[in-house]
């Protein structure tokens, strides 16, 4: 199969694609990047071979200031249930719930911020993606809403002590992280800088050039593989999930 051409949302001039996208050409696949509304989105998704939605600092369902956020919600309930390998990040995990029937609200817990472990669940193991990472992979929080309920058949891939939904399944291709994979050091301390109130309920030293450096070295090493999965999955090289069958209750 050629190259197999992704569709990729930035919703936010903040949140680039960064090494993601360098994973993702490296592994043979082909981006579009949109930045809206700069960029218009496609109608639909013919054409492409997956998706992906990055992250951004506005709410999942802030449409009265980002009126597009509606059109991005719509692509990506189509990729869904389309059965088109979608992966949303952070904001793009939150808006992939709320497309497809989960909720979306203020974290009563807090702000989620800094580097952190994840905690594979059962389902995990038997992923095509998530089945070879390591049971606590290392991700990146910058987040203040939470996914309050997933959607209704999301499978729970990995959890936190803080926030239950941090990586999700729906159908056989759908994916969303709750956190960060695609960021940069100086990405980070950019938002730092730009959410003081927020950075300031991290742990002390996290946002360190040093410290930062050698997070995003552990988060490359874990989730650039995975990245490498995904354009796998996008190209059929992979398969996803066989579908769940549908019994009656017994008698």
């Amino acid at each position: 199969m050629s190259a197999p051409r992704l569709l990729v949302i930035q919703p936010d001039r903040s949140d680039p694609a960064g090494p993601l996208g360098d994973w993702l050409t490296a592994a043979g696949a082909e981006l579009d990047v949109r930045l809206p509304p700069e960029d218009e989105l496609p109608d639909d998704l013919d054409g492409y071979q997956g998706l992906v939605c990055l992250g951004g600092g506005m709410n999942a369902e802030e449409d009265d200031k980002y009126p597009w956020l509606n059109s991005v919600r719509n692509l990506l309930a189509a990729g869904a249930h389309g059965g088109l390998p979608t992966l949303g990040i952070c904001l793009g995990a939150q808006l992939l719930a709320v497309a497809t029937g989960g909720s979306v609200v203020p974290g009563d817990k807090g702000p989620e911020v800094g580097p952190y472990l994840v905690s594979k669940k059962d389902a995990a193991w038997t992923d095509p993606l998530f089945a070879d990472l390591p049971l606590m992979p290392d991700v990146l929080h910058f987040h203040g809403d939470e996914i309050r309920r997933l959607p209704v058949g999301a499978v729970l891939l990995a959890s936190a002590p803080k926030y239950t939904n941090q990586a999700y399944r729906l159908g056989r291709c759908a994916y969303g992280i709750q956190f960060h994979i695609e960021t940069t050091v100086d990405v980070v301390q950019a938002w730092a800088a730009e959410a003081p109130d927020m950075a300031a309920t991290a742990r002390p030293g996290v946002f360190d050039t040093e410290a930062l450096t050698q997070v995003h070295e552990d988060i490359a090493a874990t989730w650039q593989p995975f990245a490498t999965r995904f354009v796998q999955l996008a190209a059929g090289e992979i398969q996803p999930v066989e579908p769940t069958p549908h019994t009656l209750p017994l008698a």
